[in-house]
């Protein structure tokens, strides 16, 4: 391309309070329509709305997360449009006083990190959402999701790839994810990004003209719409033709974008202070509070695997990419003692079973605690490989405690030594040129008949143990 790409996300983030952000509304996702609203989400006159002090608190710790300043003083304003989601005719936002501004997040693109600046972050409320009937004739509205607690992050134009942009929300994801301000669940909308992005010419200084790509609900769809609008950008100004400031809808399973209506401007919306909320003001010991409930972040967590544990930068990075994964694993350190060891099940049992029944497992009966102990128990011998890995899935399945699961089963390692001799010499009788082989100087035969030991023992077999009586038997034909 003979052009630069310029990309900015705002990202709208639904923070995981129990209420609504100026009532006392349920904020839990879904419900039949229009049964978690009342006047106060409605706007309905005589109502006055309150600030849930939780919002405050969330959107301060995600600055914080995001090293942003603080404003020790800000204020609500109305935001005026017309449009069936919002019954009152306006949404509650912040405009030129949001809580947090000035703030960056860095992100690793290749190998090498990358800065790129948060502008602001400001609250507002949700609006409802619009049900359109299959032949477009008319359109349903459930209000439920209206005074719903949102941040929005918006980033300054630092992003020069889709790449870049799909890196950043990630990275930002997994940072709202460790504060737990919000689930981030982009399925229900709890994370969605608006795209805006721009070409300019290589060498030149100005900026091209800017379009918004609104409410995109994945990463992959984040990478996928950038793409196709530089590219459809990219055609329209090297056939001559101008790009027009737009706002547009990207349908990721078509791959294209829609005009929706002309980009709007501030003045559009004819922003004005909100009368019935009075400013927020923050005070230092708030502040310090809010800090001092950070934990640790993605980026160091993972130097601290790295540097401290031992853990290939690889595994640390993919551990720390999800919160719950990441939790699982400094427990289980902690019980079993071995970070390698735990790492090294995570990226090849745990990753396997999420990659069959999704994340969701991480949610479910496994967790550090008893992940630990089952690592334990195998590296003192009480249970081997193959049976940690069915105590896991039966974990997973049932939730039953690990050591009622190997009683239950029957796991333990069998140590009667008559027992596994008598296997041995069974295995060796039924394999006549597997000896052969042996007797004839071929080791690999002992590995052959290693395995069919371990086999005729269920898989409960010492392998030390096993190997030591097989050679013994194996010594006694020559």
């Amino acid at each position: 391309m003979d052009y630069d790409i310029i990309i900015g996300l705002e990202i709208h983030v639904e923070l995981k309070t129990s209420s609504k952000i100026f009532c006392g509304c349920s904020n839990e996702f879904g419900g039949e329509p229009n049964t978690r609203c009342c006047p106060i989400c409605l706007g309905m006159p005589g109502t006055l709305p309150v600030l849930n002090k939780k919002v405050l608190e969330y959107t301060i710790k995600a600055g914080l997360a995001m090293q942003c300043k603080i404003a020790k003083f800000s204020k609500f304003d109305r935001k005026n449009y017309f449009y069936p989601d919002m019954s009152k005719a306006y949404q509650v936002s912040q405009y030129d006083l949001p809580i947090c501004y000035d703030g960056y997040v860095d992100i690793d693109v290749g190998d090498k990190t990358k800065r790129i600046g948060i502008e602001r972050i400001h609250i507002e409320e949700d609006a409802g959402k619009l049900i359109h009937d299959s032949n477009g004739q008319e359109s349903l509205i459930d209000y439920n999701r209206c005074g719903v607690p949102l941040i929005e992050i918006v980033t300054r134009p630092d992003l020069r790839s889709p790449e870049e942009a799909k890196i950043l929300l990630e990275t930002i994801k997994s940072i709202l994810e460790y504060t737990e301000v919000s689930d981030c669940k982009m399925q229900e909308g709890s994370l969605r990004a608006d795209v805006n992005l721009s070409l300019k010419r290589k060498g030149s200084k100005s900026l091209g003209v800017r379009t918004e790509m609104k409410n995109i609900n994945s990463l992959r769809a984040v990478q996928r719409a950038a793409q196709a609008e530089a590219e459809r950008q990219a055609g329209i100004l090297g056939s001559g033709c101008e790009v027009y400031q737009e706002t547009r809808r990207w349908d990721d399973n078509k791959g294209e974008s829609f005009i929706m209506r002309g980009k709007e401007e501030a003045m559009d919306y004819r922003f004005f202070p909100e009368p019935d909320l009075p400013p927020v003001c923050v005070d230092e010991k708030f502040l310090k509070a809010i800090q001092a409930s950070i934990p640790q972040l993605p980026r160091q967590r993972r130097e601290r695997y790295v540097n401290d544990l031992g853990i290939p930068r690889y595994d640390a990075d993919l551990i720390t990419s999800n919160k719950h994964l990441a939790d699982v694993f400094e427990r289980a350190s902690e019980v079993c003692g071995n970070p390698k060891l735990v790492s090294n099940w995570i990226m090849t049992d745990i990753m396997r079973r999420i990659n069959e029944k999704g994340e969701e497992i991480l949610n479910s009966h496994i967790n550090g605690d008893n992940l630990g102990w089952i690592l334990s128990s195998m590296e003192r011998g009480e249970i081997t490989h193959a049976s940690a890995i069915q105590v896991i899935d039966v974990l997973i399945e049932t939730g039953e405690e690990p050591g009622n699961i190997i009683e239950r089963l029957g796991l333990k390692v069998q140590r009667d030594e008559a027992l596994v001799v008598k296997a041995v010499k069974e295995v060796i009788n039924k394999n006549p040129q597997a000896l052969s082989d042996y007797l004839s100087g071929k080791e690999k035969a002992v590995g052959f008949l290693m395995g069919k030991s371990m086999a005729a023992l269920k898989g409960r077999g010492d392998p030390i143990q096993v190997r030591e009586i097989l050679k013994k038997e194996l010594q006694s034909y020559l």
